[in-house]
């Protein structure tokens, strides 16, 4: 029924809960903060992303935390924009009273006695009229399991939960009620009132922001992102599609390491009432090939340069798993170990649980990933900077580990639940693994077992042409002895597998046309078709709408592939973010923003540029 307001009515979760989509993101490259266009901050892990959360009523509005800047008054509008060519998110909320803002960043690359230095803030601004602005701050330590208690101080108050201490810190006029700070504050236009949350040491006592220092703050933060964008190389048909997937990608890149998350949430439903709900805070192999490549293709070396590095380290590691070489995902500092955990207390978002932290695919087997990882390598050796000889010797290790066991059967790349299947795209990348390979290693003439990596290519080539190739259907499908179409093999072409003319091909695209495609959404697969071993349907998978585009262009249909890129751009959010899905209402589902549709998007539009001339 929902949470009951002051005057006994009832709420439902629709009220209680806004769109996935309706939020924008801050951050400062160790984490991100989720900000709602009602000013809200409905999602924060401190102090990294793959943390406890602090404010989570995105997955419980009860017993989550928020921390809300709204207006006091009855009616209101709001509107939410990025500081153009910046990572810095405003709210503007419009009122019969006045019009006001709220301006919500996390600078970067502060330091305090040598370590990372994190501030959450919020400078609220009157802007026109005269407005009153309501604040309640009520932090929820440990995804809300963790108690905490509240110390005041002149300029704020001390949070003091079991492993973090947070300080708000504020000259606003404070109530702390129930363990929670609440304020209500005027404003007329052109004044102000700022709100820091910073993670503090045992010694620290809450000081006040003045205004010159706020000022050099905002300054400071708008610099470094316009001054990262700068170095883009993109001047195509898309730039500001781009430019924001671009910045996306930065906020979730965890600078320590270089890792770059596939998520910064966990448990939002794929589908509303469904159990396909995972915790994507993390970095999969998989993505490795479609970052380097975005990152290289826009010009970011030095990000790039950094994945890299994170990379190497987890194929240079002397642990091999029982399943083989590389895990599927890493924590962002490289950890293996991601157990999965129900949180139980929390009911999801809009009551649709569970809710999950860790992820269990860590360990399954997933072929594909040795594709990926090759592939990226060979980006990099290409575009990037030449592999190093130990670098070298390491990879070949992991290349004659994929000429020995292609041949199995896996869980693939959707992490099905449902048992193993000799999965066609799972061959398709074990096949990339070995071409790319013998790629660089007859680019720089590194030494190499070269017949018997090619005579493994060749197998797997002629297998897929045989098992994977459905002659009734005239199509490539799921895995062999099936009939189902995947739109994972919308990259055939992309690999360079097929020419994206072959017959074949050609042949295949029209079958996942007619059958996958909705009005240029994409699914991925037909779940009643291919039981996955999870109950619930699901919405289109936004990345296998940017891989349909790339197809088409490169099969030269460039009216149809532009006609399905601008649609997929109409069902990016008011600030040009995508979560993983799309349903059937057009709303966004899954975790938000997702990593590897913005990556595809980059892709995409570089790639129809190009097609277009």
């Amino acid at each position: 029924m929902g949470a009951p307001t002051p005057d006994g009515r009832y709420l439902s979760d629709v009220d209680r809960y806004l769109p996935i989509a309706e939020h924008g993101m801050i951050g400062d490259l160790h984490t991100v903060a989720l900000v709602g266009t009602e000013g809200t901050i409905d999602w924060y892990c401190c102090p990294s992303f793959d943390s406890p959360s602090v404010f989570a009523a995105i997955l419980d509005a009860d017993r989550g935390g928020r921390f809300s800047l709204t207006p006091a008054s009855e009616r209101w509008t709001s509107k939410q924009l990025y500081f153009p060519d910046t990572n810095v998110l405003i709210t503007r909320f419009l009122t019969a009273e006045g019009v006001g803002e709220v301006e919500d960043f996390m600078p970067v690359g502060e330091l305090r006695g040598g370590v990372h230095r994190q501030r959450l803030i919020r400078r609220v601004v009157g802007v026109r009229g005269r407005m009153r602005f309501e604040l309640v701050c009520a932090p929820r330590f440990d995804y809300g399991r963790d108690h905490h208690s509240v110390q005041r101080h002149r300029h704020g108050v001390l949070f003091e939960a079991s492993d973090l201490r947070l300080a708000l810190e504020t000259d606003a006029p404070i109530d702390v009620r129930d363990g929670d700070v609440h304020a209500t504050f005027e404003l007329s236009a052109g004044e102000s009132a700022t709100f820091v949350l910073e993670r503090v040491g045992d010694d620290h006592e809450p000081r006040a922001h003045g205004p010159e220092e706020m000022r050099e703050l905002v300054e400071g933060t708008v610099a470094y992102w316009r001054d990262w964008l700068s170095r883009s190389r993109y001047r195509g048909r898309w730039r500001e599609m781009v430019h924001r997937s671009a910045l996306t990608l930065k906020l979730l890149t965890y600078q320590p390491t270089g890792a770059i998350v596939a998520a910064p949430t966990t448990s939002l439903p794929e589908v509303l009432g469904g159990e396909r709900n995972w915790d994507y805070r993390y970095t999969w192999i998989r993505d490795a090939a479609f970052s380097l490549y975005a990152l290289l293709r826009l010009g970011f070396t030095e990000e790039a340069a950094a994945f890299m590095q994170w990379l190497t380290n987890r194929f240079s590691a002397d642990r091999w798993e029982r399943s083989g070489p590389l895990n599927v995902m890493y924590g962002i500092d490289g950890s293996r170990e991601l157990p999965e955990q129900l949180l139980g207390h929390l009911e999801g978002y809009r009551g649709s649980g569970p809710v999950r932290i860790g992820n269990e695919a860590a360990s399954q087997l997933q072929l594909d990933i040795y594709g990926e990882l090759v592939d990226s390598i060979y980006l990099y050796n290409k575009y990037g900077k030449p592999i190093s000889h130990d670098a070298w010797e390491d990879l070949s290790r992991i290349v004659e580990w994929v000429s020995d066991h292609w041949d199995q059967a896996d869980e693939g790349i959707w992490e099905t639940r449902g048992g193993r299947q000799p999965f066609t795209y799972s061959r398709l990348l074990c096949w990339v693994a070995l071409e790319r390979a013998l790629r660089i290693a007859n680019t720089r003439g590194l030494p190499a077992d070269r017949i018997g990596w090619g005579q493994a290519r060749d197998r797997i080539y002629r297998q897929i042409m045989a098992r994977g190739w459905h002659p009734t259907r005239q199509a490539f499908v799921q895995h062999y002895d099936t009939d189902v179409l995947d739109a994972s093999l919308l990259l055939m072409p992309l690999v360079k597998f097929l020419a994206p003319t072959d017959p074949r091909w050609l042949s295949t695209l029209d079958a996942i046309g007619e059958e996958l495609v909705s009005d240029s959404l994409v699914h991925r697969y037909n779940v009643e078709a291919s039981p996955d071993g999870l109950r619930g349907a699901e919405g289109t998978f936004s990345i296998c709408t940017f891989w349909y585009v790339e197809a088409l262009a490169r099969a030269g249909r460039l009216d149809h592939a532009r006609l399905v890129f601008d649609k997929m751009l109409t069902y990016a959010n008011h600030l040009g973010l995508y979560a993983e899905e799309i349903g059937q209402t057009g709303e966004q589902l899954g975790n938000f923003p997702q990593a590897f549709t913005h990556l595809a998007l980059i892709s995409a539009a570089v790639n129809l540029d190009r097609q277009l001339g």
